[in-house]
């Protein structure tokens, strides 16, 4: 930390998030490899855990879990979309779960998108390869998993309050009542003061004559 900066600023996320990233998209390359390399040739698809899970290679040339084929061109413009707008929030990345989120979602969405771009049948029109299969569940490949993964954490993480910055913002705190403003002091002779009542001139000179009786001086009336 340099000596200017302020001690109570959390540390930049960035690293964890490319880290995450790359982990996430080299495993669904190599993944994909693989399959593509091994699967094709098998008669039968390979069943694994007594059928719960098993091994197929289809081509996806639409969004996740096969959904919206036939529109490739514009999944990919969304998937390159997605991976902008993450790059522009890690600028402000300083929360550690929304690293692992994001970083979920750019390997996912790097993952899916080198398949639209290099895999036939031609650039922005490739499919996508997805070869797991769940009872009852589309096939998929693990760019997918990652999306779903990472779009579930960041669900979880609003739905509490935390912030990319590692703010937490809650809806249910009470706002600080304002503190009522100190009526200001008229200063004298200012319009609205309330004047003195006046003394009336026969009572000041009940005063002066009992001033005068008090302090043993003649009082006018008695003088010849």
């Amino acid at each position: 930390m340099n000596p200017g900066q302020d001690a109570g600023v959390r540390p930049r996320r960035i690293g964890v998030l490319v880290a995450i990233a790359i982990a996430a998209f080299a495993l669904d390359v190599i993944s994909k490899a693989i399959v593509v390399a091994t699967l094709p040739d098998r008669p039968q698809p390979v069943e694994l855990l007594g059928g719960l899970l098993t091994l197929r290679v289809i081509r996806n040339s639409g969004a996740a879990f096969n959904i919206g084929t036939g529109m490739t061109l514009v999944f990919t413009v969304i998937a390159a979309g997605v991976v902008v707008a993450i790059l522009r929030y890690a600028r402000r990345l300083r929360s550690l779960p929304w690293a692992v989120t994001l970083g979920l979602l750019l390997g996912g969405a790097l993952g899916n998108l080198a398949d639209r771009l290099f895999r036939s049948p031609g650039v922005f029109r490739g499919h996508v390869v997805d070869w797991i299969e769940l009872p009852h569940w589309p096939v998929f490949n693990l760019a997918d998993a990652s999306i779903v993964c990472g779009g579930v954490l960041a669900v979880l993480l609003a739905s509490r309050g935390l912030q990319v910055d590692g703010t937490v913002q809650r809806d249910d705190e009470p706002e600080k009542p304002e503190k009522p403003e100190k009526p200001e002091q008229p200063e004298a002779g200012a319009p609205g003061e309330a004047a003195e009542p006046e003394t009336p001139a026969a009572d000041r000179r009940e005063a002066s004559v009992a001033g005068d009786d008090q302090s043993g001086g003649p009082r006018p009336d008695a003088e010849h």
